[in-house]
C-alpha cells in the first residue's frame, strides 16, 4: 500500500462500479493513493476537502458529464486532468482539450499506459529550475513560474489557464525565439510521442493565443513555422521578484 502522506493523489470518478474498483485497487499497487467517486456530486464533496494532484475523469458519467466538470473546474488550474474516454471520435477529444483537459487516454486501455500516463503528467515542471518568485515577462504579461499564474500586468488580473496550458507556455517561452516541433512539445510537456493525427499540441496552442490576444490568422507572439513547429516571438524579460 502507498504511503498517503507522500504518494501522488488521485481523484478517479467512473461511474462503472466493477471498473472504477479494478482500476483504484490496479493504481494502488503502483504507488497512488487513489479516491474512487462514482459521480460529480461524489466530487465536489472531495474536492471541498481536498485538492488532488491528478484528475482522472471519465467522459459518460451520470448527470453532469466529464466534459461539463471539465470546463468548471479547468480553469482554477487546481489540479491536472486526465480524460478516459470510450467514444472513439476525435471530436470528443479535442473538445476535452478545449475545455482544459491536459491529457486523454482513449478506453479501452492498458494499465501500463494509464500508469505511464498519470507519471508522465506528474513530472511537468519538475526539472524547471525556479526559485521562490521567478518569473518572465513579455508585452503586457507577466508568467509567475513557481506560482503557475499567468497575469496581464497592467491591470494586475490573473488569466484562467489550464495546468497544461500553463506548461506549454511555460516551455515555448523558455525557449524564446527557437522553433520547437509538435513532438518535443508534447514530449516535453506530456511525456509522450503523438501519433500523426495527434491534435493535443494545435489545440492549446490556438487556446494560448487566444487569451493573449494573439491573432489567429497572423499570429505573432506564439508563430507556426510551417513544416517546424511553433516559436514564441516577444522579448522575455526574467526576473525575480
Amino acid at each position: 500500500m502507498p504511503n498517503t502522506a507522500t504518494a501522488p493523489q488521485i481523484a478517479l470518478v467512473e461511474d462503472d462500479a466493477e471498473l472504477r474498483g479494478l482500476t483504484a485497487a490496479m493504481l494502488a499497487e503502483e504507488g497512488f493513493a487513489v479516491t474512487p467517486l462514482a459521480d460529480g456530486a461524489a466530487l465536489d464533496r472531495h474536492l471541498a476537502r481536498a485538492t488532488p494532484d491528478v484528475l482522472l475523469l471519465d467522459l459518460m458519467l451520470p448527470g453532469e458529464d466529464g466534459l461539463s466538470i471539465c470546463r468548471r473546474l479547468a480553469p482554477q488550474g487546481r489540479m491536472r486532468i486526465l480524460m478516459l474516454t470510450a467514444r472513439g471520435t476525435e471530436i470528443d477529444r479535442i473538445v476535452g482539450l478545449e475545455l482544459g483537459a491536459d491529457d486523454y487516454l482513449p478506453k479501452p486501455f492498458h494499465p501500463r499506459e494509464l500508469v505511464a500516463r498519470l507519471r508522465a503528467i506528474l513530472r511537468r515542471g519538475i526539472d524547471t529550475p525556479a526559485g521562490p518568485r521567478d518569473f518572465a515577462d513579455f508585452l503586457d504579461f507577466r508568467l509567475d513560474i513557481a506560482g503557475r499564474r499567468l497575469t496581464h500586468r497592467p491591470s494586475g488580473g490573473e488569466i484562467a489557464i489550464s495546468s497544461g496550458e500553463f506548461d506549454l507556455l511555460a516551455c515555448l517561452v523558455g525557449a524564446v525565439g527557437r522553433v520547437l516541433s509538435r513532438e518535443h512539445l508534447l514530449d516535453t510537456t506530456r511525456g509522450r510521442a503523438g501519433g500523426p493525427f495527434d491534435r493535443a499540441i494545435d489545440v492549446q496552442i490556438s487556446k494560448l493565443r487566444r487569451k493573449l490576444g494573439d491573432d489567429a490568422a497572423s499570429p505573432q507572439i506564439i508563430k507556426t513555422v510551417r513544416g517546424g513547429g511553433y516559436m514564441f516571438a516577444p522579448r522575455v524579460e526574467r526576473g525575480t521578484a
